[in-house]
């Protein structure tokens, strides 16, 4: 090799090393956060165009407890749960040490309750059908963890008329892995109709504003 292309392909390798060196220095969002970011968000606040909820505020136990579940299989896997079957594959590649960093970097964002987005619902009907829903998530929808129920105020109205939805059509909380879902459907059952559930999640918009 001459002198001339051996400081060539010198020069080469050191200009490569420091490239390599200073991008490992930069900061930068792990792959984990980034694909959360897709879907969920730069802020946490969600998107309504693929329902993909507020975690902005969300509980951190609940959280952690949801990504175990879908990526056990426990959630996500029906085929009428569209919404779900997209979050099972991101959750199914996590370690226990992602979801713990996953969990810890969402808790860093500000929560901001989600502005109401349904119409036309009756908020006293839907007080009325909340008082089988206080037990569990509170008078104020505020949650509780020690009845595993997380906090239904400020959370974006139209992914909880959703999951009502499936919980009442058992496209959530019928496998058998999701054993906190499973008491959903049975209080789900009192909601009648479509209807009902907007009138319920009306209600919870009034609570914690």
């Amino acid at each position: 090799m001459s002198r001339t292309v051996f400081s060539a392909v010198l020069a080469f390798l050191l200009s490569a090393i420091a490239a390599t060196t200073a991008l490992a220095e930069e900061p930068h969002e792990p792959v984990t956060h980034r694909f959360c970011f897709t879907c969920h968000g730069t802020d946490g606040i969600g998107s309504e165009g693929i329902q993909a909820p507020r975690l902005a505020g969300m509980e951190p136990w609940y959280l952690k407890r949801q990504l175990e579940l879908f990526r056990a299989g426990g959630r996500g896997t029906h085929p009428m749960d569209i919404e779900g079957m997209e979050m099972q594959p991101m959750a199914a590649i996590l370690t226990d040490a992602e979801i713990e960093d996953v969990v810890q970097w969402a808790s860093t964002w500000e929560y901001i309750p989600a502005q109401p987005t349904i119409t036309g619902g009756d908020v006293d009907h839907g007080k009325q059908l909340f008082q089988a829903c206080v037990m569990c998530h509170g008078d104020q929808a505020q949650g509780n963890q020690a009845m595993n129920a997380p906090a239904l105020q400020g959370q974006n109205d139209w992914y909880l008329v959703t999951q009502l939805k499936n919980f009442k059509a058992g496209y959530r909380g019928a496998n058998p892995l999701d054993t906190f879902g499973a008491p959903m459907r049975a209080m789900t059952s009192g909601l009648a109709d479509e209807q009902a559930i907007i009138d319920v999640v009306s209600y919870i918009n009034t609570l914690g504003r």
